[in-house]
């Protein structure tokens, strides 16, 4: 049985949510745009979904839209925003997903947009005294940063940084899907404009998403077609996926307390133990602070051996699911654009791990006991 400590690129999906995605497969498949009993019984899913997640978000349901994902909805804020608004600048980071990097770097090339990077700390914290005076010098302003890194685990001053905005009447995009079923997002409290979900970080389907666009904020699609989601996005929906999707967020807010203590002892414990065992290891971002770190990621950062590069393929051997960084940058020999970002010592190998409730400390114990082997063999 492998040991699954990347979460952060995908996680497991929830019994309850395959439970409730099959009717809908087998029994419930009618169009939801079709005016017939099956079409109006899903659409009458689909809209019971959306108002769903608008409760535990405190949106309103005409502020919530289903996608295919993040990614989708990462660009459907950023590109539409800057489309529509005519914003001539964007404030970003340089240790963002690459749904946003790119799409924001993209802009720039065209000559859309001029891009400021926000500057960051050694830990990956955003410096708000720079974000202001970038917002006071310039003219409308999209912001665009993410809630918790991906790679690292820092957590974003989402509040703060919402207050800046309003303060400069910026725009504010907020990529969320790190966080989103890990924390309460209460979007009024928030002040942000737009916020995204992807299923498959809280125990739900892959493929579907959704974004919340503030009703302060008008913008028209970015996928054409027919007039689905509120003619906001063509295509017929996912129907099965959306329903898991809301499923999952349904759990996870209801869990949401037991399963915060629960993973942040398994990072803790963890850490300790990767401190006491194996000399030299450190960590990128904030995993020592938790008030300012993702509890479901830990960023290791191991001392250089001669074998280094073979550690990840010697966990997986060994049954170990972790990540050298991104999934969705796998396969790149670039390295992690976040640890260049931070200033991390890219010599030395980092991996992540990433966890969820489903882990356990015996598990972790597992996982030290190969790396002391792996390292104790690396100075042999």
């Amino acid at each position: 049985m492998a040991i699954y400590l990347d979460n952060a690129a995908t996680t497991p999906m929830e019994p309850e949510v395959l439970e409730a995605m099959i009717p809908m497969m087998r029994e419930h498949y009618g169009n939801p745009s079709s005016i017939h009993a099956l079409g109006r019984k899903t659409r009458t899913a689909i809209e019971n979904a959306r108002k769903t997640i608008a409760k535990l978000i405190n949106a309103s349901p005409g502020e919530i839209f289903f996608t295919s994902g993040g990614t989708e909805a990462d660009n459907m804020a950023i590109v539409k925003t800057i489309e529509e608004f005519d914003i001539k600048h964007a404030i970003t980071s340089k240790i963002e997903h690459h749904a946003v990097l790119h799409t924001l770097e993209e802009l720039e090339k065209s000559g859309a947009i001029k891009l400021s990077y926000v500057e960051l700390d050694k830990d990956g914290m955003v410096d708000l005294n720079q974000l202001e005076q970038l917002l006071s010098s310039n003219d409308r302003t999209l912001v665009s940063l993410m809630h918790a890194n991906n790679e690292i685990g820092n957590l974003l001053p989402l509040a703060q940084v919402g207050e800046l905005c309003e303060k400069y009447n910026a725009i504010l995009h907020s990529d969320t899907v790190q966080t989103m079923g890990h924390y309460v997002h209460d979007v009024k409290a928030l002040k942000v404009h737009f916020l995204v979900g992807a299923g498959h970080k809280f125990h739900g389907p892959k493929g579907v998403g959704f974004i919340y666009i503030s009703s302060d904020i008008k913008i028209h699609p970015l996928i054409h077609g027919g007039s689905q989601e509120r003619n906001m996005r063509g295509g017929t929906e996912n129907v099965y996926g959306i329903i898991g999707l809301v499923k999952a967020l349904e759990i996870a807010y209801k869990d949401m307390h037991e399963h915060q203590h629960h993973v942040q002892s398994l990072k803790t414990y963890m850490i300790e133990e990767l401190k006491k065992n194996i000399a030299g290891t450190e960590f990128n971002g904030t995993a020592e602070m938790p008030e300012k770190s993702l509890y479901t990621v830990l960023n290791v950062r191991f001392p250089q051996t001669p074998n280094a590069e073979m550690l990840l393929f010697n966990l997986d051997i060994a049954g170990i699911c972790v990540s050298a960084g991104s999934a969705c940058t796998s396969g790149s020999n670039q390295g992690s654009h976040v640890l260049r970002g931070i200033g991390s010592d890219m010599n030395r190998p980092s991996l992540r791990f990433s966890f969820s409730k489903y882990n356990t400390k015996e598990e972790i114990d597992i996982v030290i006991e190969k790396l002391k082997e792996l390292f104790s063999t690396a100075a042999n």
